[in-house]
């Protein structure tokens, strides 16, 4: 970023990564389709299984699971679908249940129909209520198929972490499949798809410093898959056709290399600057509400609201203050809207909220400039109400 600006926003995108940027630029000028035969075509193949590989090093998954695709969007319309194959067999799931704060990708229900789709509770610190889960998986209707249950590891506007191992034990007890949105959890926090007990998981190349048009849909094992989303020539073994995106997917695999490299620590590091930005925020204004601070969250992330500060006119002053942030998901062409994730939470949707998110670059000179620009907002936030 710039000497006057902090960029603070990287839950919506991270800056992309040296060796990301050197792996796209270096495939982007490779001749050759990765699915022909001949010299050129194996070169840009092998450096495709390369990336593949290092994803799934990254994950604890197989190779041969990870199934790429043009972002984690795709990946989330790829998993949540009522056809499946259980090898050659068909498999039928009967209806979707999606926590209530999931991504609006998630949210949307992918290619179940709106009739088919159930939302279940989160608590008031924005923790699913598995509870409520476990007593509507208790009344699937079971003539109908299998149920699916779509529950993110790491909420992208909380940063709250939720109980993944726990729901995929209730979820496979009641004969179920579960699919977990890891998009921001991934880079931040050590991840396993064989301890987490998900039987897909759904990450993004750009949330980790990879480039912007790749994604993953990770499977636990390779029998269980859905249908595909995009049919044609067969590539990625049939589960999504059309040639690879080899430049995105070869910087994908580099990010998710430098990701998974000595994780512990880097979390550590930035859930230490976390609970600073944290007390000096508590510090400025004492009645400040930090949405879920008092359960697990990822360590990079702060989402808080203020009396009377507004999501749009809050971010566009941190943005005349030098300060990129963001309302919550960017996921509406700029649109600011009222937080659905607040409203699951129990809150008012109108209230204001900022989100403030940061990563292993970002420097003590952008967090004093976050803290001094918060200062100054707050300080006329309490002019004007004192006027």
């Amino acid at each position: 970023m710039s000497n006057t600006r902090a960029y603070m926003d990287w839950n919506a995108t991270a800056p992309l990564l040296d060796e990301a940027r050197e792996a796209f630029l270096r495939l982007a000028l490779m001749e050759g389709n990765p699915s022909s035969v001949h010299k050129e075509g194996r070169a840009v193949r092998a450096e495709i299984e390369s990336a593949r590989r290092s994803i799934a090093l990254a994950l604890n998954a197989r190779p041969a699971s990870v199934v790429f695709t043009s972002g984690a969007t795709e990946a989330a319309n790829l998993a949540l679908t009522p056809d499946y194959r259980m090898g050659r067999a068909a498999l039928t799931i009967g209806r979707l249940y999606v926590s209530g704060i999931e991504h609006k990708a998630i949210f949307e229900g992918g290619r179940f129909p709106a009739s088919a789709v159930s939302v279940f509770p989160v608590t008031g610190d924005g923790v699913a209520d598995l509870a409520a889960l476990d007593a509507m998986l208790a009344g699937h209707d079971k003539s109908s198929g299998l149920p699916m249950v779509a529950l993110m590891l790491a909420n992208n506007e909380t940063g709250v972490i939720q109980p993944v191992r726990e729901a995929a034990s209730i979820v496979h007890r009641h004969g179920g499949v579960l699919v977990v949105d890891a998009v921001q959890a991934f880079g931040r926090i050590a991840l396993d798809i064989e301890a987490l007990g998900a039987d897909f998981l759904i990450v993004s190349s750009h949330k980790i410093g990879g480039p912007k048009g790749a994604g993953a849909l990770v499977a636990r094992g390779e029998t269980m898959m859905p249908s595909a989303l995009i049919r044609g020539g067969g590539q990625e073994k049939g589960h999504r056709s059309g040639t690879e995106n080899a430049a995105s997917i070869t910087g994908f695999g580099a990010a998710a290399q430098a990701a998974a490299s000595d994780i512990d620590t880097r979390t550590a590091t930035l859930a230490a600057r976390r609970d600073r930005l944290e007390a000096a925020m508590l510090d400025i204004v004492p009645g400040i509400v930090i949405h879920g601070r008092l359960v697990d969250r990822l360590p990079n992330t702060t989402f808080f609201s203020l009396d009377g500060m507004k999501s749009e006119t809050g971010q566009i002053a941190f943005d005349l203050e030098g300060v990129a942030l963001s309302a919550g998901s960017a996921c509406s062409s700029g649109k600011v809207g009222e937080s659905h994730v607040l409203m699951a939470m129990g809150f008012d949707p109108r209230m204001g909220a900022l989100r403030i998110s940061f990563g292993h670059s970002t420097s003590e000179t952008d967090m004093e400039r976050t803290i001094a620009a918060f200062r100054r907002i707050a300080g006329r936030l309490t002019k004007a109400d004192a006027a």
